[in-house]
């Protein structure tokens, strides 16, 4: 008997090895799906899922279409609305602004603007049995014989009051460097650095039976003051480019205008600027060792009463700026010395104000 036989004999319930491993295989096939079903299922399976997905995409997107259609049609409605409002608005707008500028128009024809005098000292005349203090300001002017109401600052607390101010040079934030055109009519802050103008400062000095002094404050860096006064003041007309005259001479500072020698004599001088010449330097003026063909642009193109460049020009500039070799950029008032050294002038003003006449 072989060796299996054997183990067989000793071991009656035990199966036989080929028989178990046999029992195995057929009860795992028989539980189990082939595997191409599996397959064909999941595949099956895959397509329906694809399918329900691109009709929901399909539903989503015609759905997301229809509502930004009604968003955007809602929104175009909107506009449309606010559109005709805006027109509707703009149309009341340039009603308005007509009928406005209508009033204004027939405001200004009808009701001029009312002055409160004829210059600064009529002002203060005016208003010195109303008013225990008159305040320093902006006023209306309108001079006599004219036809024309202008501002000006009038200075009520210096010196009596009643002084119209004709320039004022103080920080130097003001370009006077002018042409003949800005000269006549005037520039700058009437509250602040300004030149009034020729046209207007003839206008008050030239009213009838009116005199007019001229008065000038002059304060140095290390602010020290003077003054230099004329008891009688006027301008010749714009024919005549304003020909400056000038009265009697009182002080501290020095007669500047007539100067040292007849040649440095301002006084009766027509205005000048750079662009409208009138200094007498035919064809050429001579100060020290320079030689000139125009004061107006020595002095930093500023306008003055030049003759022949001469020793005074209040609208140079107040500030410490380098003057080049032969300028004059500087407020000049050249007859206000201490030990003969000249003062630098920080601001100056420059007014007038009516004095007592015989008649």
């Amino acid at each position: 008997m072989d060796q299996t036989e054997t183990v067989t004999e000793d071991f009656p319930d035990a199966p036989a090895k080929d028989q178990k491993l046999f029992g195995e295989v057929k009860g795992r096939d028989t539980c189990s799906i082939p595997c191409d079903i599996t397959v064909k299922l999941l595949r099956d399976e895959k397509h329906s899922i694809c399918g329900q997905l691109q009709q929901s995409l399909l539903a989503f997107g015609r759905s997301t279409r229809k509502l930004i259609r009604d968003v955007m049609e809602e929104q175009q409605r909107a506009l449309d609305v606010l559109s005709a409002q805006v027109t509707e608005l703009m149309t009341k707008v340039q009603t308005l602004s007509s009928e406005v500028q209508r009033s204004n128009t027939e405001m200004y024809s009808v009701k001029p603007v009312q002055s409160h005098g004829r210059d600064c000292s009529d002002i203060k005349d005016n208003l010195l049995s109303v008013v225990p203090k008159i305040p320093s300001g902006i006023y209306i002017v309108h001079p006599d014989n004219t036809d024309s109401s202008f501002e000006v600052f009038c200075e009520m607390d210096y010196m009596g009051g009643g002084w119209t101010v004709m320039q004022r040079r103080t920080d130097g934030l003001t370009d006077f460097k002018r042409p003949w055109a800005d000269y006549i009519d005037g520039f700058g802050n009437l509250a602040g650095e300004h030149w009034l103008g020729l046209k207007k400062v003839f206008q008050i000095v030239n009213q009838k039976d009116a005199r007019f002094q001229l008065h000038i404050a002059l304060v140095s860096k290390d602010d020290i003051t003077s003054y230099a006064s004329y008891d009688d003041f006027r301008l010749d007309n714009e024919t005549q480019f304003f020909r400056i005259h000038l009265g009697r001479y009182a002080g501290s500072a020095g007669d500047a205008f007539r100067g040292y020698e007849q040649e440095e004599n301002q006084d009766t001088a027509p205005f000048s600027t750079s662009d409208v010449d009138n200094d007498g330097c035919n064809p050429f003026c001579s100060t020290g060792n320079i030689t000139l063909e125009s004061c107006s642009m020595q002095h930093n193109h500023t306008g003055w009463w030049f003759n022949q460049c001469g020793l005074a020009n209040l609208n140079g500039s107040p500030d410490d700026g380098e003057q080049r070799q032969g300028q004059r950029t500087r407020i000049l008032w050249d007859t206000w010395r201490h030990n003969r050294v000249l003062h630098e002038i920080k601001s100056v003003t420059m007014k007038i104000r009516r004095i007592a006449t015989n008649n």
